[in-house]
């Protein structure tokens, strides 16, 4: 087998991995924009924030640290102590669970019935003070973050590839864990959203806010389920991110490439959502393998993602998964 077609295995295989990455921020997207109808610009920030108060807190960092010792003149920092991974990511749950309910409470309760334009501004707004917060609760420098995830080349796949073709695919374990991880976490919010109550009512109210609450379902219950599962979700990718390029402010970016994802795959479809990371992943090492790097100089993974979703948009707006709208005129 030609070495150029081997490598462009390799290619293909390490952007299905990428591909995963970008699913697991676009998820959080879909889930808030399906129950409520609100495009959550703050989903990357709440990735950045929940990695850095995972780190923080298994640290044993004492939150607002600056703030204190500017204020008081003192000169603390740790509590003295480290948390377990596990425990540390409980108590970060907890964290996310707790913003899901402030947010309802402080923001969205009090922007009912409004335009959609106003509550895009609102989750833009959110971002800036949940980035801000975020830099006073545990500092601005990069962090690093371990919990216990394989990292590094996955030598079964590499030898059992170069064994088979002569060539070794380098494969990253922590790709190969984020794939496993998307998956199961795709199949609980599949099996959520059709067997359970809970499930149930979010779909009803995606459906038809009015409709829901004339059978007794709790918008405000709906709402805070949502966004604490969807900052459960920028937990599991601010991990991912987080553990592959260490913990800072640019991973708050991710949102970005996110975007043409939700474009491809549809803004209210969960397999969207994975279908367009997928897409959007493997087009973009392909072309940069096959043309970008050969013709066009390099770098068109910038760009690529969001010409693909472009093109995608002109002949089917609602994205490949999206439901189909329909208006009376």
């Amino acid at each position: 087998m030609p070495d150029q077609l081997l490598f462009a295995a390799e290619v293909m295989l390490n952007g299905l991995m990428a591909g995963v990455m970008y699913s697991l921020v676009a998820l959080g997207f879909v889930l808030i924009f399906k129950a409520s109808g609100i495009f959550n610009y703050a989903q990357g920030v709440m990735a950045l924030f929940a990695a850095m108060t995972l780190v923080g807190i298994q640290n044993g960092q004492v939150p607002f640290a600056h703030l204190i010792n500017a204020t008081f003149g003192t000169s603390i920092h740790h509590f003295g102590w480290e948390v377990p991974a596990l425990l540390a990511i409980l108590l970060t749950v907890l964290v996310m669970a707790a913003f899901a309910w402030a947010v309802n409470r402080w923001v969205f309760s009090k922007l009912v019935n409004q335009e959609p334009i106003i509550l895009f501004m609102a989750t833009i707004g959110l971002a800036f003070f949940l980035e801000g917060v975020a830099d006073l609760m545990w500092g601005s420098e990069i962090k690093t973050l371990d919990v216990g995830l394989p990292q590094g080349i996955n030598d079964w796949i590499d030898g059992v590839t170069f064994e088979a073709t002569g060539y070794g695919f380098f494969i990253d374990n922590l790709d190969i864990v984020a794939t496993v991880i998307a998956a199961l976490l795709v199949l609980g919010l599949v099996l959520f959203s059709q067997y359970t109550k809970q499930g149930r009512a979010l779909r009803a109210v995606a459906d038809d806010h009015q409709a829901a609450l004339s059978v007794g379902i709790s918008l405000n219950f709906i709402w805070v389920l949502v966004w604490s599962i969807a900052g459960f979700v920028a937990l599991v990718a601010g991990i991912m991110w987080g553990t592959k390029s260490g913990v800072q402010f640019s991973l708050s970016l991710i949102a970005l490439k996110a975007l043409p994802v939700l474009m491809l795959g549809g803004f209210t479809s969960i397999p969207g959502a994975i279908v367009g990371g997928l897409i959007i992943g493997v087009g973009e090492k392909l072309f940069e393998f096959l043309i970008g790097a050969p013709y066009l100089g390099g770098a068109t993974e910038n760009w690529f993602a969001y010409v693909l979703a472009l093109i995608v948009l002109v002949f089917r707006p609602q994205g490949l998964f999206g439901e189909r709208i329909i208006e009376r005129v």
